[in-house]
């Protein structure tokens, strides 16, 4: 879920300091884009025997603009330069991360990366989900921090004592945990540098010549070398760190060794220093106020204000209850362009056509033959979201399709710690790489912020989809790690029972009932959408803020850019609810939300928000549509849909309350200020 990188430079090597620096600044800015909430480096200072960590709430570029850090780099650099007469002698060795949080606030620095325990400075790439569980079973070892990073720091210390290896105690220690690990170590009595991956998410750059750097993704280092103009012909060699494997360089002799966590691992040849390195910790602020996030529900709800809050969210189940609704569905009176036949059945009934009805998955095989790459390439993205549907798609395309893929996230800010912690759980045991793209997320919710200010000024159902319209970018993205990749083929995994077309028709546009995607939509219909938001937009100007950019793009890349290479798993997959939530909880251990039973986008944090707009004000939500179209597919009775939506259109205190929090409003005043909205079934 974050960036890592390194850069180790023997002195013999004989790259200058100028290019020393510009490689340390190519890495650092390439790999903010996995995440800006916090940053830190690591210095390994060979002439005072001595670790120096810069680290806060800040973006590595501020970090590294910071003068005590140019300072130390220069230091650093100058030894390199003039030599002090100790023997061989690593000349420049630092580790950097840029983190998006996930558990353990940034605010507290001991939180933040690189993380530092018993000796150990660590940097990690993913989350270890059982984290509580390791703890309770190592009862030797302390916790002092909240960041899962640190049990296994404190594991891998415990480990070299009782072996006297770094790399059978990274072994161990990896084999222990369930999640995602891409992370590397400095340990303050031995002279190496050890990295390890169960997912394949770590890359190395070698030269012969004595340079050693590592990161989060193979494009990195491949803009790395072009940048820096090393020829990956001859000079340097790029690899990836395959899922199961870790290394161990020697900082004296940069010779390296390479482990298997499953396989018996010889003890290297490392000495142990006679004095550890001192580690020196400095913190790093901008100056700016920071506001501490609440990324856990479950805190939110054991808050004492917890309980006088919820009570303020509506629950009008009587009153929704006696709407009409069609007598074959679950569609009431007030969805946007109902009507009713003479036997009380709707429209949406009487036009729809199935849509769970896939074509042979042969045919599929039959499309994907030609992307298939030979010696274990990658060669298919998956987009994922950390969903239900997107962990089954990924897992039929690896386990059944027999294709080696990448799973691709795009955080836009509203991707909650859960889908987060169910994305390491399924990348780590599947061994799948994790490509991230994280959004600038401040600014993100900001945006998201001005347009929920906006529409509680003049609330209209058809502009909702607002607060939403950032997340589109997740197609541009796709097509740049396609780019990056140069993988062509990707897969997704629509569920193609999630037509929501009320969202539009609360703008006035009719159903399309005869379209061939859920998000399709024709041109005749675009241009009637974006007049309607045009004009929404005319007559409330605070919708005229920085966002609007933002909005534009997102339609862009949803609605207008072409797509190519492209495929639905559920066009050739039958789509089965039974069967994908049997596999997430029983196969890959899906953590589930505490304030719901469905595992229907329990990942994503701003559909409980808007779900609740929509049930409070027009007594139906996504929920009944859903429902709506598997009682047309005959995948349930009409009374069992019947109960599943009352209990889904319960109002998710805990989710909602971390939505208001994340985007920076208040949740009393937004709560009575949507509840004072006219009803439709009034």
């Amino acid at each position: 879920m974050c960036g890592i990188f390194g850069v180790m430079v023997h002195q013999d090597a004989g790259y200058e300091p100028a290019f020393i620096k510009k490689s340390l600044s190519t890495l650092a800015r390439l790999s903010e884009s996995r995440g800006k909430d916090s940053s830190g480096l690591v210095f390994r200072d060979e002439s005072e025997k001595q670790m120096q960590v810069f680290k806060g709430a800040v973006t590595l570029h501020y970090l590294l603009k910071r003068q005590e850090v140019k300072d130390q780099i220069d230091k650093v650099l100058r030894v390199s330069q003039h030599n002090s007469g100790v023997g061989h002698q690593t000349a420049f060795a630092v580790m950097g991360h840029s983190r998006l949080v996930t558990n353990g606030s940034q605010i507290n620095d001991a939180n933040n990366q690189p993380v530092v325990k018993d000796g150990i400075i660590g940097i990690h790439n993913g989350i270890i989900v059982n984290e509580n569980e390791l703890w309770s079973r190592h009862t030797d070892l302390q916790k002092s921090c909240e960041i899962d990073t640190e049990v296994m720091l404190a594991l891998i210390r415990k480990y070299i004592r009782s072996d006297k290896d770094v790399a059978i105690a990274v072994s161990k220690t990896v084999n222990e945990i369930f999640g995602t690990v891409a992370a590397a170590f400095f340990v303050d009595d031995l002279n190496v540098l050890s990295i390890a991956t169960n997912n394949g998410s770590l890359y190395t750059l070698t030269s012969k010549r004595g340079l050693f750097i590592f990161a989060s993704e193979d494009y990195f280092l491949k803009q790395l070398a072009k940048t820096m103009r090393l020829d990956t012909n001859n000079d340097v060699t790029i690899r990836q760190v395959v899922s199961g494997k870790g290394l161990v360089l020697d900082l004296d002799n940069f010779q390296l060794q390479e482990f298997l966590f499953d396989s018996d691992i010889k003890k290297s040849a490392a000495k142990s220093n006679i004095v550890p390195y001192r580690i020196e910790v400095k913190s790093i602020s901008d100056g700016k106020p920071q506001r501490e996030l609440v990324l856990d529900p479950a805190s939110i709800a054991a808050h004492p204000k917890a309980h006088v809050e919820s009570t303020l969210l509506e629950y009008n189940i009587e009153r929704i209850s006696a709407l009409r609704r069609c007598n074959k569905c679950l569609l009431p009176e007030t969805f946007p362009f109902i009507e009713y036949d003479e036997r009380g059945i709707c429209n949406y009934c009487n036009n729809y056509i199935i849509k769970n009805n896939p074509k042979p998955l042969d045919k599929l095989l039959e499309l994907v033959e030609p992307y298939r790459r030979k010696n274990s390439e990658y060669d298919c993205i998956v987009p994922y979201s950390g969903g239900r549907d997107s962990t089954h798609t990924l897992h039929i395309v690896k386990n059944v399709l027999k294709l080696n893929p990448i799973a691709f996230t795009y955080d836009w800010g509203m991707v909650n710690d859960l889908a987060r912690r169910n994305i390491a759980r399924v990348c780590g045991k599947m061994g799948v790489e994790n490509i991230l793209v994280s959004a600038d997320i401040k600014w993100k919710r900001e945006n998201i912020r001005k347009n929920i200010l906006a529409w509680l000024k003049k609330p209209h159902l058809g502009l909702v989809p607002l607060f939403m319209a950032g997340d589109k970018y997740f197609y541009y993205y796709a097509s740049q790690v396609k780019k990056q990749t140069g993988i062509k083929l990707n897969i997704w995994g629509i569920n193609p029972l999630e037509n929501t077309d009320f969202k539009v028709g609360f703008m006035g546009i009719p159903p399309d009932h005869k379209k061939e995607h859920i998000y399709s939509l024709s041109l005749k219909r675009k241009a009637k959408l974006i007049s309607g938001v045009g004009y929404n937009f005319l007559t409330n100007p605070a919708y005229l803020n920085r966002s609007v950019w933002d909005t534009l793009g997102s339609f862009f890349s949803r609605s207008v850019s072409k797509h190519t290479d492209y495929y639905h798993m559920y066009d050739y997959y039958r789509w089965d609810e039974k069967e994908i939530e049997k596999l997430v909880l029983e196969e890959y251990c899906w953590e589930k939300a505490i304030d719901t039973q469905t595992t229907w986008r329990i990942g994503d944090g701003t559909a409980p928000f808007y779900n609740y707009i929509y049930y409070t004000v027009a007594g139906f939500s996504e929920y009944d549509t859903f429902r709506s179209n598997q009682i047309r597919e005959g995948m349930l009775s009409r009374d069992e849909g019947l109960k599943l939506v009352m209990e889904e259109n319960r109002p998710r205190y805990a989710s909602i309350k971390w939505y208001t929090d994340i985007v920076n409003i208040d949740f009393e005043s937004t709560v009575k200020q949507i509840n004072s909205i006219p009803k439709l079934y009034s």
